[in-house]
């Protein structure tokens, strides 16, 4: 992918939590909540946004948790990425292992 985002923006790929209920159903794609985690693919330069600096925070393979509605959808190439900026993301982990979502 040779994407890149201009000033504080920040592509992700959304990862696709899998979903089981206590009996072991996996749920079909239709039935899931959109995920909120994601891989950062690319990173904007940072510089300035409406007269104040912005630094970038976060850099190419971090993981985040994002905002459910945050950003605009794309598909690139096949493959669906979003767009959005560096404030609609509250959180970034490295090493961090999240459990697969169960329903009752």
């Amino acid at each position: 992918m040779n994407i890149k985002p201009l000033a504080d923006r920040v592509v992700i790929k959304m990862q696709e939590a899998e979903e089981t209920t206590k009996s072991g159903i996996v749920l079909a794609g239709s039935a899931k909540e959109k995920p909120q985690i994601a891989e950062i693919v690319a990173v904007g330069p940072g510089g300035y946004v409406d007269g104040k600096e912005i630094k970038m925070h976060v850099k190419e393979g971090d993981k985040v948790l994002t905002s459910k509605y945050a950003g605009t959808e794309v598909k690139i190439d096949g493959n669906e990425y979003t767009i959005l900026r560096q404030d609609d993301i509250p959180v970034s982990y490295t090493h961090l292992t999240l459990p697969t979502k169960r329903i009752v």
